[in-house]
């Protein structure tokens, strides 16, 4: 009897354990570039028609054809240096989970050939330069009227 008692003891307190010991999975897929396409939070990849290229999110890497092999670098190739990321389409890769989205190319170039655009995408931040920047704007008269010859003047001179 008392064999049996301790047998149970002995499940209760396992069965206890092994429910306490449950494992939580986060998958940190990265954060978006601030010229990703919103609403994608768990993509890894983009891929870039007018480019042929694609971009690994989790891992802040392009991965483009150079000679023949592929590569991953933090920045795109010179050649490139003048495409506007934010205003050029994203074909966003959702069906893909491995390590190589390069292995699908042949269908996405013909798929989402050079010029493609789909449904229209809002970024997660503003392109950087003229006219986003409203802080510090100097509209350069200085507070000496607009400049247009119509101050306070009496008549002709």
């Amino acid at each position: 009897m008392k064999t049996t008692k301790y047998f149970l003891i002995g499940i209760l307190f396992l069965s206890f354990s092994y429910s306490q010991a449950q494992v939580s999975v986060n998958v940190n897929i990265g954060t978006p570039p601030s010229w990703g396409p919103v609403g994608y939070n768990d993509a890894r990849y983009y891929y870039l028609p007018d480019l042929e290229t694609y971009y690994d999110v989790s891992a802040s890497y392009y991965i483009y054809l150079n000679n023949g092999r592929w590569v991953r670098t933090r920045s795109l190739p010179s050649r490139y240096r003048n495409y506007d990321l934010y205003n050029e389409y994203k074909v966003v890769l959702t069906d893909y989970r491995g390590d190589r989205p390069y292995d699908n190319y042949k269908v996405h170039k013909v798929k989402y050939g050079k010029g493609y655009k789909g449904k229209p995408q809002k970024t997660y931040g503003q392109k950087p330069g003229r006219g986003n920047n409203k802080e510090g704007k100097d509209n350069g008269n200085h507070g000496h009227g607009n400049g247009h010859g119509h101050g306070n003047g009496n008549g002709k001179h």
